[in-house]
Formats: structure tokens, sequence, C-alpha cells
């Protein structure tokens, strides 16, 4: 080991400190350190811990003086999987680690809400290899050992030391994944992984559809029955012959017209997709091919989807695969599509892949099918998609353009007040869709209603609590936490965080409550302070504090809908996970205010005269329904699966309900307390709902409302639950059997109200489809033609309507040291979207290296790295690439303070397209001169 290595590794030691755990290199580095000095280390951790003891580590090893030992070091590093630590000294390039340090600040400050919303099991799949396996293995104790919350602890802890530099965008991938409400504050910029490379690599967020939507497709006859097959015995995939609606339904787009496909929940439309896809790619005559794809917007659907149509069409000889948000880092979109006649996608692959070229044109397929198609509007995907298609349409491209068919079980109204707004809402659904026939059921309608019977539906309104004593103890609690929190902001004078607490309307126990603190918990992401020490302290505050909010207001709902007793228990495990975690101050101030309430809160829970009307209005309808019927099936639908815990209890408990053995169906998402289900978990649990007749009702959370394939069922309750007309028709379509009804129960006036404007707006829909219908198809086209341009005008307009360019001169300051790095008269425009800075002068302000991945994209071949070249600084500007014949440096906003140069005032921007100066085009005459002038000051510096 040279002199410099020895004094690099000293300067660098921080690094090494604020990562490295020692006692996970240690059997490595055995040969090298003496019996006494290990045991001293691994005292040193469990004492102290990791950084104490990787002080130590550092003491003794650069005190060792034998050959080889620094590479022994580097090797050991590399062995336990510190990749990033290896790849870092090994260069003595430290960028990648100081990056992540604003991510390790930001977790910091949310560490109390992470330990109380994340269940670390979930997941730790995800991201452990962004940890070494040895972190893994002791997270996975703790929360055996510990619980949850402390098991959360540990994951922090971790990540706070992990090394891998895309450990923030691996896990906002995983809190996205599991649905996770965390993932909402966890703000990490999309596209992370190639950060240097933003502008040229898709800057635009892809989406991973995580959220579950079944829908109603596995109920189509002639797919399995059997969600899940045995492995034993595969299934045989043999064909049904379609009903007459069916064929009906399929009719207008088997014509080759553009159709949108409206039929119940329940009626089979997945099939109906399958005979339009038959029938279009058999039509094509010898030597031609068509090539379909079939877009799901979740990822569930989507994976679904996949398998019906592989499993109808490669018997036939149809090549079948496709592509989601969770796959596309691993497929190449391009060959996919290529290489297939179907292609089952989310609908934002396409998107980025239209935009960045994988993709050429929508010319590509003959035939799109657009599941759940009502959701064609503003920025959805579907939107973006057919934005290209109108664009290629209305440009009067000599491309030929694929069919278009949607499918959906309700088109909605939108915000329309009667028949005539919601034809309006109808033909502009039409327009975006390029559709001109809305197919329905009408020559078949009787068979339609044999396979999908439309439920009777009541209204109940029900009492609440006239005395509420739980709430009264609560409310006291939350508001003794909020004047803790206020007080913080009292201690900093006019620290405007203060106005928060100034909100209206902040009831206790609501929806309204719980995003009132996200907010504040979103501001505090933001917050700054001189003394970085005090920042943090007053952050975790907070955090504590609106953590503890929000399990109070959790607690208020369950018991408005549900018993105390159940609220009840929902506080105290909380506290209990507490206990188990880090238990800091704070946390033990606010679990002792708990405890001096929880006899009172327990004697309130035992009361008979506390017990909830709604239960008692709720326990009349399933014991009269079931004395009527002792088979009925039921689905009760709640809001928040809390409540689904709390009614499963209540049930299970309950003497005279007991016998219907609920099962629970939940989403996949985690919050606060509540695990959400797998995959796996909700075929099981509709499988047994399906095939058990001990198993009576099933209680469910929206996941169940949009068409999951749910067994016959003639009894529908919603228990204060109530959506939009489009929800509302979705979720009545699970009551399928014949003598079915649907329940609405509330206590709240305006729940009914909502309710039955709901089925108001259904008659509004059908009565526009019944129009559009009898509309002359030429006509309707045409009012479809006109609405389109009218759109594509103001999309354009909208596109042009940029705030008017600040011409006054600007500074770029290197956001780290402010350095001073440039004039925006200086900056030109590559390729719309990619910014260099012309001159020698410039040149001289940063320093370059190779680029470790080194690429080309499009007209750019990616070769260096630039960063700072003030001595301390080399913070990240961007990349140094090769255009068409210049070489020239591409730098990213994000890494520079506007300065104005006659006020000062100081300015930051995270993307180009928010910073509204004169952009100048990059012109290769001007970089031409540039270069030629530069030469001949070179020569004459030589005379």
């Amino acid at each position: 080991m040279t002199t410099e290595q020895r004094r690099n590794l000293h300067t660098f030691g921080d690094y090494v400190r604020k990562i490295l755990d020692p006692t996970y290199i240690l059997s490595y580095m055995a040969p090298w350190f003496r019996d006494d000095e290990v045991q001293h280390i691994q005292a040193e951790k469990n004492n102290k811990g990791p950084m104490e003891a990787a002080s130590l580590f550092l003491q003794f090893l650069l005190e060792l003086q034998e050959e080889g030992w620094f590479r022994a070091f580097l090797d050991a590093l590399n062995q336990a999987g510190y990749s990033g630590l290896y790849e870092a000294i090994e260069s003595w390039d430290f960028q990648k680690i100081e990056k992540l340090e604003e991510y390790r600040s930001l977790l910091r400050r949310l560490q109390p809400e992470f330990k109380t919303t994340i269940n670390p099991k979930d997941i730790l799949p995800e991201i452990s290899e962004c940890l070494i396996s040895q972190e893994c293995e002791e997270i996975m104790q703790v929360c055996s050992n510990k619980g949850l919350m402390a098991g959360a602890e540990k994951m922090v802890e971790c990540l706070l030391r992990s090394d891998k530099e895309n450990w923030p965008k691996t896990l906002k991938l995983a809190l996205e994944k599991e649905e996770s409400k965390f993932s909402e504050l966890w703000m990490v910029e999309n596209g992370a992984k190639g950060v240097e490379m933003k502008d040229l690599e898709d800057d635009e967020m892809k989406t991973f559809d995580v959220q579950i939507f079944y829908k109603e497709e596995p109920e189509n006859q002639n797919l399995s029955q059997n969600s899940h097959p045995s492995s034993e015995a595969p299934h045989i995939y043999s064909p049904v012959k379609p009903r007459n609606y069916q064929l009906e339904l399929a009719l207008p787009a088997q014509k080759g017209k553009n159709t949108i496909i409206c039929a119940p929940t329940g009626c089979g439309k997945t099939f109906v997709s399958l005979l339009i896809c038959e029938h279009h790619l058999k039509k094509f005559p010898q030597g031609q091919k068509g090539k379909v794809v079939f877009f799901a917007v979740q990822l569930p659907v989507y994976e679904q989807q996949k398998s019906v149509f592989s499993q109808h069409f490669e018997r036939l000889g149809y090549k079948v695969a496709g592509v989601s948000g969770a796959t596309s880092d691993n497929v190449s979109v391009e060959q996919i599509v290529e290489n297939n006649d179907i292609i089952i996608l989310t609908p934002q692959i396409l998107v980025n892949s239209l935009k960045n070229g994988t993709v050429p044109s929508l010319s590509v397929f003959t035939l799109m099918i657009f599941d759940e198609c009502h959701n064609t509007s503003k920025h959805h995907p579907y939107n973006m998609i057919m934005f290209n298609y109108l664009d290629q349409k209305l440009g009067g491209s000599s491309d030929s353009l694929p069919q278009v068919v949607g499918l959906t079980a309700s088109v909605g109204v939108g915000d329309a007040r009667n028949t005539a707004e919601a034809t309006e809402y109808l033909c502009r659904l039409c327009a975006c869709l390029d559709t001109s026939v809305v197919a329905t059921v009408k020559d078949n309608l009787e068979e339609l209603e044999e396979m999908v019977y439309k439920p009777q539906k009541f209204f109940r309104k029900v009492k609440s609590r006239t005395a509420n004593r739980f709430k009264s103890v609560i409310s006291q609690l939350m508001l003794e936490t909020e004047g803790l929190a206020k007080s913080i902001f009292e201690e900093l004078g006019t620290i405007s965080l203060e106005n928060l607490f100034h909100i209206q309307n902040r009831e206790f126990g609501t929806q309204k409550y719980e995003q009132w603190i996200i907010a504040v918990q979103k501001v505090c992401m933001l917050f700054q302070m001189p003394d970085k020490d005090e920042e943090s302290r007053i952050c975790q505050a907070l955090f504590l504090y609106t953590s503890h909010l929000r399990r109070y207001n959790d607690a208020l709902i369950i018991s408005e809908h549900a018993r105390v007793k159940d609220a009840l228990d929902y506080l105290k495990d909380f506290f209990t996970n507490v206990r188990a975690a880090g238990f800091d101050e704070i946390e033990q101030d606010l679990t002792r205010r708990f405890e001096e309430k929880l006899q009172e809160l327990e004697s309130i829970s035992m009361d008979p005269s506390n017990e909830n009307p709604k239960l008692e209005d709720l326990c009349f309808i399933l014991k009269e329904e079931y004395h009527i019927n002792p088979e009925t099936r039921t689905i009760l639908f709640v809001k928040t699966r809390a409540l689904v815990d709390a009614l499963k209890r209540w049930i299970e408990e309950s003497p005279t309900l007991s016998f219907l053995k609920p099962g629970i169906l939940t989403g996949r998402g985690k919050t606060s307390q509540n695990t959400g289900m797998t995959l796996l978990a909700q075929k099981c649990v509709l499988d047994t709902f399906r095939t058990n007749g001990d198993n009576k009702i099933l209680i469910a959370t929206s996941v169940a409302d949009e068409g999951i394939d749910i067994a016959q069922c003639n009894l529908v309750i919603l228990y204060e639950y109530v959506g939009n007309v489009i929800r509302m028709i979705q979720t009545r379509g699970r009551g399928r059997a014949r003598g079915s009804k649907c329940f609405l129960l509330t206590s709240n006036d305006d729940v009914i109200e909502k309710e039955k404007i709901n089925i108001y707006k259904e008659k509004m829909m059908n009565d526009s489809i019944v129009n559009v219908q009898t509309w002359d198809e030429a006509a309707f086209k045409e009012k479809i033609h006109q609405i389109q341009i009218h759109e594509k005008f103001i999309r354009d307009n909208q596109g042009k309507a940029m705030p008017v360019p600040d011409k006054k001169n600007k500074k770029l300051l290197c956001r780290k040291c402010k350095a001073f790095a440039c004039y925006t008269a200086d900056i030109r425009v590559v390729e719309a979207c990619h910014f260099t800075v012309i001159g020698d002068a410039f040149r001289e302000r940063f320093v370059s290296k190779l680029h470790p991945r080194p690429k080309n994209y499009g007209s750019f071949e990616k070769k260096a790295k630039i960063f700072c070249a003030r001595p301390n600084c080399s913070h990240d500007w961007g990349i140094h690439v090769r255009y068409r014949a210049f070489e020239i440096p591409v730098i990213k906003i994000e890494s520079f303070v506007v300065e104005d140069v006659e006020t000062g005032v100081q300015t930051l921007y995270a993307r180009w397209r928010d910073f509204h100066f004169e952009k100048i085009p990059f012109d290769a005459a001007e970089m031409s001169r540039c270069a030629q002038d530069l030469s001949l000051q070179g020569m004459g510096d030589l005379e």
C-alpha cells in the first residue's frame, strides 16, 4: 500500500464509517487482525453501534504494515457485498455515495412514519439486493423477536448505510408495488438508475401497475373456472360456443368498425374480445398478418389476460407475449412487438415506447383493444396513446391505423346534469377512442338477463350513537398531541410551518384529517434550517406526532362504524409495537399519555350503552336474510381494511352470526398496521368462497367492486360505502343470482342522496347510449371528427401557450459550491430537450472522467461524466457526449443554482421545462465557427 493510498483511506474514512459494518467482513480479514482486535471490534459494535466499530476497524487497518492487506480489504468488501464502497475506494471517487446523502437525510426525517407504516417482511424481498445478506437476516430476526415496528426500524438503519446507488429508487418501486401510502412521502426522481443521463434517457415516469383489479373476466364461460389449476393436472382448454348476446356485442367490431362495447359486469366481455381478435387475425389473406395489442390498466388484470389469450390462441398457432411495468426492464419491447401476433401491455409501456422510438408508430398494430376503456380521458395513458393515434389520423399520414375496440361495464357520465350533457360526454369518449359505434345488447336482452341479474336495491338509514365517550377521550389525546407539535413551531418563532395549524375544518375521525396529516409531513420534508441537527430533530418530532395522530384518527373511524372494543384493540396493538421499537423520549411521553387514559377507555369499551346501533341494524338484516334463505351468499363492502378486520371479529364473536364463517378480501397495499393480501391469498379466498358452503359471507374493500370473479351471491351490503356511478354499477354487478338484493346502510343522509344521484346518472348514461345509437352513423362520425379537430386544436395550443421567456441573462452556479459555471446566453438546446454550453471558458470550469457505462442514444454517444472543477467540490454537472461531429457537454439543471444577474435572487429548478429563459437552438455552423476560432487561437498561441 502506498503512502497516497493510506492518506486517501484516512481522508475518505468518514464514508467508510457511515457505510461499513466491519463485523460483516471480519471473517475475510481474519488473517490480518489479532483475535483480541477482532473481539474488540465486535464488542464495540454491540456496545456502541456499527459506526464506532467501523472507526476502530479503520484504526487497526491503518496501523497494519504487511504487504497486501489493502488489496485484501478491497476483496473483503467485494465478497461481503459492499460493491458501492469497493468501487468508490478503488477509484477514490465517492460521488455516487455522496449523491445518496439527500436520500439518507429524507429517510431519517421519515423514520417515524416508516416504522409505523411499513411491514418490513413484505418489502424485504424487493430491496434485498440493496442490503448485505447478513442485514436481511438480522431484519427478519428482529421482526420475529421484537415485532414489525422494530424490524422496520432495523431496516431504516440498514438502508441508511447502504452503498448501492439505486437503493432509493428500488425502495420506491417496492413501496409502489405494495401500494404503500408511504410511497407518497418517499419522493425519488424517476429514472434515478441513470440520473446522469436523465434528459437523454426517458425522463417520464413509468407506470408500475400494482393495484388489484381482477374484473369480471374469469367468469366467462369458456375459460378456466379454476383460478389456479392443480400442477398435477394441467388445465385442458375446451372451446365453448358463444352465447347469442356475445355474438351481438362482437358483430360491429368483426365488421371492422371502431367500437366501444358496453355490457354489464359478469357477461364475459373478455370472451367477446377473444371472438373479435380471432376473427381479426383470420381475415388477413395469405402473406399478410395482423398484430393485436390488448391493454390492461392493472397488473393482475394484465397477468390474467395474458394467461387467457395465451391459452386461447397458442393452440391456434399464434404467438402471445406481454410486457408490464414489472417486467419492462428485463425484456425488449421492440422484440416482443416484432416477434408476436398478440401483445398484452400495460398502457404506459406503449406510451414510453412511442416516445423513445422503440415502437416507431401505432401503424405496427392492426387492432388495439382497451380494457376498462372509460379511463380514456385527461392524461391517462390510454388517452396519451390515442393522442398519438389522432395526431397521425388528423395529420394526414398515409400510414394505416389500427382498429380500436374498447371494453367497459359503464361509460360513465362525468359531470353531466342531464341526458343531453351525458350524451355529449359519451360523444367525447367516442372521439377520444375514435369509435363510431357503441355496442350494447338489444336483440338478445332476455338471454343476457338470464346470465346477469340486476338486484333490488334498498336504502336503510341507521342511527349513530347519541353520545360517544370514546371519541371525547381520543379527541382530547389528539388535541394534546397537536399542542405538542404546535409548541415546536412556537420555538421557531415565525417559521412558516406554523400556519399549517390554522387550516379550518380539520374534524377528528375523518378522511380530511388524514389528508391534513399527509400535507404536514410533506411540508416537513422540504423544511430547512441553518442548523441541520436542529432541523433533523424538529422534523423527526413532527413525524412522530403526526404518525400518532394518524393512528388516533384511524381508531375514531373504526369506532364510528364498528365496536369501541375494535378501535381500542387497534390502538393497543399500535402502542405495543411502539414500545418494541426505538421508544425515544417523545414516544415514551405519548405512550404515557395514552396509558393514563387506558383504564377509562377499557371501561367505555365494555359498557353496553356504547354499542353501535349501525351494527344492530346490520345484524338484523343478516339474520332476516339467512332466515328467509339459509343458502344466502353475501358480500359486505366496507371502506377500509381496518374495518374489514373489525367486522370479521364482530361476526366471529357474535353468537347469532358466527355460523357465517366470514372470509376477507382486501387489496395488496399496506396501510397503517394492516397487512395487504398477496395475489395468491386473494385467489385462495375467492376459491374458498366459491367452493366452501360454510363460508357464507365475504367482507371486502373496493378491491372487489370492479369485477372480481366472485361466485354467485344473492346479497350485497354496502356498509357506509358509496362511490361514483361506474363503481355503483360494478359493485351491484356482484349480486348475480336471481332474487338478489343490494342494501345500502348508512347513518349519513348525504350518502343516501349520493347513491340516489348515481342511480339517476345511470339512467342518464343508458339514455345517452340509446340516443347515440339512434343517430345516423355518418352524421355521428362527422360529429366525432369535429370534436377531435377541436380537441386537437386546444391540445396543440395548450402546448404552445408557454410563459414568455425571460430574455435577461442569468448565471448558473454549481449547486454544491456556488462556483460560477456559465451564463444562460451561452446555453444551446439540442434536439429540443438537451442542453449544452458553448465557448472554451466553460470547458475550463469542469473536469471529466470516462463514463462507467458508455452508451449510444440516438444521435448521442455518451462518453464521459463532467464534474465541477473546483477543488473539494467535484459536483456532478452532467455528461460529455459525441453528437454528430461534435464533442459537447450536456448539463442538467438540477446540478445548478440559477442567479438573476441584476437582483442576485437565486432559484432552484428540478427540470429544464420549468426554467423559462430564452432557449437558443443548437446550430452546427455556430459550433463549427467556435471550433475554428479555438483552432486559430491555438495557432496564435504557438506563434
